[in-house]
C-alpha cells in the first residue's frame, strides 16, 4: 500500500508538471486568460486560466491507474468532474452566477447520494442535509475566493490536503489516503508554474474542485474517537479560506457592498499591503497561518474537551484581534 500511495504521488506530479504547459498553451490559444485591472488584478500582462484542468486530470488519472474505490469515493469523483466541468465552462465567460450555484448544488447531491454526508446524531436529517450542502458549497466558494494571489489556493490546498492525509493515516482509510495523496502531487506540480511569478491561473475550475474535494475527504473521517470536540479539526485543517471568506463577507456588508462583488477585503491582501506590496512573501506568510492552524487540528484530536475549547477560546481572540487590525489597513475598493 505504501508503494502504491508513493505511485501514486508521483504519478499526479509527473502528469501535473507536464499537463501544465499543454494547459496554458490551450488557454492563450483560445483567449481564456485573466486580464489584468490595476485594481485586484494588478499583473503586468495576460495569464493563462484552466491551470486548474490539469490539476484535475493528473488527479484523476493518478487516482484511476493505481487504486480501486468504493461508492463513497466513486460518487466524490463523479462530483468533482461535475464541479471542474461548471468552472471551466465560468472560465470561458459562458456561466452566469445562479447556474454556477446550481451546477455545485447539483455535485453536492451526488456526493450526498453517495454517502457522504455530515451526520450529527442529535439534529434531524434535513438540518444534517442543509449543513452538508452549506459546508461542501462554502468550501468550494472560499477556494474560489481565496484564489487572489500567485500560488496561494494551490499551495493552501497542499497544506490542507497534507494534513488531511495525517488523519486519513491515523483512521486507516488507506482509499483516502491515496485521494489526498494524488492531490497532493497534482497541485505540487501545478505550484511549480503557479507560484510567483505565475505563468497560469487555476480558474474557477481549479479552485472549485479543490475546495469541493478537501470538503468532501474531510466529511469521511472519525474525528471523535479520542475526542468529542474532534469535530473541530477539519475546520482548523480548512481554516485560512473559511476565515478569509467571513472576513471578505463581513467587511463587505459593513461597506455596504454586495457580498459577491470582488473587492481588495481579503486579509491576504492586507497582510500584503503590510509588507509593503510583497506577494511572495505575503503567500509563504499564508502558507505558515494553514500549516499552524493544521497542527493545531492535529493536536486537538487527542485532547480532553475543556483543553481544546481553551485552545480555541484563545485562537478565535487572536484571530479576531489581528483580523481587526488588518482591517485598519487603508484599501482602494
Amino acid at each position: 500500500m505504501t508503494i502504491r500511495l508513493i505511485l501514486g504521488f508521483f504519478l499526479a506530479y509527473f502528469l501535473a508538471i507536464v499537463g501544465t504547459p499543454i494547459a496554458r498553451e490551450a488557454a492563450l490559444r483560445f483567449g481564456v486568460v485573466d486580464q489584468p485591472d490595476g485594481a485586484l488584478k494588478n499583473h503586468r500582462q495576460p495569464v493563462a486560466y484552466l491551470g486548474g484542468l490539469a490539476v484535475f486530470i493528473a488527479f484523476l488519472l493518478s487516482i484511476g491507474m493505481t487504486f480501486e474505490f468504493d461508492q463513497e469515493l466513486l460518487g466524490l469523483l463523479l462530483a468533482s468532474t461535475i464541479v471542474t466541468t461548471v468552472g471551466l465552462i465560468d472560465d470561458f465567460g459562458a456561466l452566469t452566477p445562479k447556474p454556477k450555484a446550481i451546477g455545485q448544488v447539483v455535485a453536492v447531491f451526488v456526493l450526498i447520494k453517495s454517502g457522504i454526508m455530515i451526520q450529527i446524531a442529535i439534529i434531524p436529517w434535513w438540518l444534517q442535509l442543509v449543513i452538508t450542502v452549506v459546508w461542501l458549497v462554502g468550501l468550494s466558494n472560499a477556494f474560489n475566493l481565496v484564489d487572489i494571489l500567485d500560488g496561494l489556493a494551490s499551495g493552501l490546498g497542499v497544506i490542507s490536503a497534507t494534513f488531511l492525509l495525517v488523519v486519513a493515516l491515523l483512521n486507516g482509510r488507506l482509499i483516502v489516503a491515496a485521494f489526498t495523496v494524488a492531490l497532493i502531487g497534482a497541485l505540487l506540480g501545478f505550484l511549480r508554474s503557479n507560484f510567483y511569478p505565475a505563468s497560469i491561473y487555476l480558474g474557477d475550475c481549479g479552485s472549485l474542485f479543490i475546495g469541493l474535494t478537501l470538503g468532501a475527504l474531510a466529511m469521511v473521517m472519525d474525528y471523535t474517537a479520542h475526542n468529542p470536540l474532534g469535530w473541530l479539526a477539519p475546520l482548523y485543517i480548512l481554516a485560512v479560506p473559511i476565515i478569509d471568506t467571513v472576513y471578505v463577507m463581513v467587511l463587505r456588508i459593513k461597506a455596504g457592498r454586495k457580498i459577491y462583488h470582488g473587492s481588495p477585503d481579503h486579509f491576504p491582501l492586507r497582510v500584503r499591503r503590510r509588507l509593503d506590496g510583497w506577494t511572495a512573501g505575503t503567500v509563504v506568510v499564508s502558507y505558515a497561518v494553514a500549516v499552524i492552524f493544521g497542527a493545531i487540528g492535529l493536536v486537538v484530536l487527542f485532547l480532553d474537551p475543556l483543553s481544546t475549547l481553551v485552545i480555541t477560546a484563545v485562537m478565535g481572540v487572536t484571530v479576531i484581534g489581528l483580523l481587526i487590525w488588518l482591517a485598519m489597513v487603508p484599501m482602494e475598493s
